[in-house]
């Protein structure tokens, strides 16, 4: 399937593609192209629009709370996974306004940025930033089994 969204990625716009890829579909082509572009680009390619306006999977409000596109991906395609519920806390802290902040949050959105600022093109971002939220989704799945507790990090 082909997914598109905005070009110059940084957190939430490498975060789903990372996502989309290990929990939604095996075999995802993903278009970055200007903001402006991006619905027409969907319907021209046949492709599902992320983290856009207008587009289904992105920001919304929940219980006067900001959530991502992460969330939006995680919610539509019914992932229940808890160490995924809990990378989406960070997600949403490095991208969005949540009102309970996780601090991993703030250490996300810098990496992402340096990521960004070294990467050739969005595809080279993902490609840098893939094994950070496959470190992060270890390190969430070994917070769950701690029952949330940051106590002796491994």
């Amino acid at each position: 399937m082909k997914w598109v969204t905005r070009e110059k990625a940084k957190v939430d716009r490498i975060a789903c593609p990372w996502l989309i890829s290990k929990f939604v579909d095996k075999s995802p082509e993903f278009l970055f192209v200007p903001r402006e572009r991006v619905l027409d680009v969907a319907k021209q390619e046949g492709a599902i629009a992320f983290d856009t306006p207008g587009a289904e999977l992105h920001h919304y409000q929940e219980g006067g709370d900001e959530r991502c596109s992460f969330d939006s991906i995680v919610r539509k395609y019914k992932l229940t996974d808890p160490a995924l519920l809990d990378l989406a806390e960070i997600v949403r802290s490095a991208d969005a306004a949540p009102k309970k902040r996780r601090p991993e949050g703030a250490g996300l959105e810098a990496a992402a940025l340096g990521f960004r600022s070294l990467a050739k093109d969005d595809h080279d971002n993902m490609r840098l930033q893939f094994p950070l939220y496959d470190a992060l989704y270890a390190y969430s799945k070994w917070r769950v089994e701690q029952g949330g507790k940051l106590e002796h990090a491994p």
